[in-house]
């Protein structure tokens, strides 16, 4: 890409980015019938298969369009009990703003610590849905994949959940559409069947889950709202 290419990119990239606060903030003002005229979810089947087998759901998530339009529509129309795990920042005061924002649309928040991952395997024991942002590169933990055709580590928690208690993994995103539209795309399941030892499997299965981030974020990567440094290069290159 030449240089206007990128600029033009760049300023849509985080004009997609504030459309995505405007609408989070507008959320508790929408009806069950405008949040479900707002979003088609063509293979949401894949959800429904998945909550049959009553082992938990985790979809796995990249920073992209408006994905707490459908955790809203889904606590809310759907009345189905939705965890999301979330960094914690600071001030805490903020942390704590927005932590009780998303409760009042009807998500349960869990931040990110020493007790998340109890807090995360019993919601999936009763059979709930819980909503993982995984496309973020973790420094000194998280497993080696190639993501975008570079080396780097992405979170162990989907893998090593799902081998734990049988959850099945659905890679998802929701995108948005023109007219205010939002399209949630389900991808099937992940094969998490054990084929090795624990370490060989969470590597195998992150790996699978980076390449369909890969696909979900390269339909429309001007929706990646992923601003921070996400490869070792990265931080090289800034030095």
């Amino acid at each position: 890409m030449d240089e206007k290419s990128v600029q033009v990119a760049t300023k849509n990239a985080f004009a997609s980015y504030t459309r995505y606060w405007i609408e989070s903030f507008r959320l508790p003002s929408r009806s069950g019938f405008q949040l479900s005229e707002g979003i088609d979810v063509p293979d949401y089947r894949f959800v429904e298969e998945a909550l049959d087998r009553e082992k938990g759901v985790i979809l796995a998530l990249p920073h992209l369009g408006g994905w707490e339009w459908a955790g809203f529509w889904m606590a809310t129309v759907n009345k189905l009990p939705i965890t999301v795990v979330v960094e914690p920042i600071n001030p805490d005061r903020l942390f704590r703003w927005f932590a009780s924002f998303r409760e009042r649309l009807g998500m349960k928040v869990v931040p990110l610590g020493p007790s998340a991952g109890a807090e995360i395997v019993s919601a999936l024991k009763r059979n709930e849905i819980v909503c993982l942002l995984c496309d973020r590169y973790i420094s000194g933990g998280g497993v080696e994949v190639t993501f975008m055709g570079e080396r780097t580590t992405l979170p162990a928690g989907p893998a090593l959940l799902a081998l734990r208690t049988g959850a099945s993994i659905l890679p998802t995103a929701v995108y948005f559409e023109p007219q205010g539209k939002h399209l949630g795309l389900v991808r099937p399941p992940i094969n998490t069947a054990r084929s090795g030892t624990v370490k060989q499997d969470v590597q195998r299965i992150t790996q699978v889950l980076a390449e369909e981030l890969e696909i979900l974020i390269r339909r429309d990567p001007q929706q990646w709202h992923l601003f921070q440094p996400n490869w070792p290069s990265d931080s090289s290159e800034e030095m």
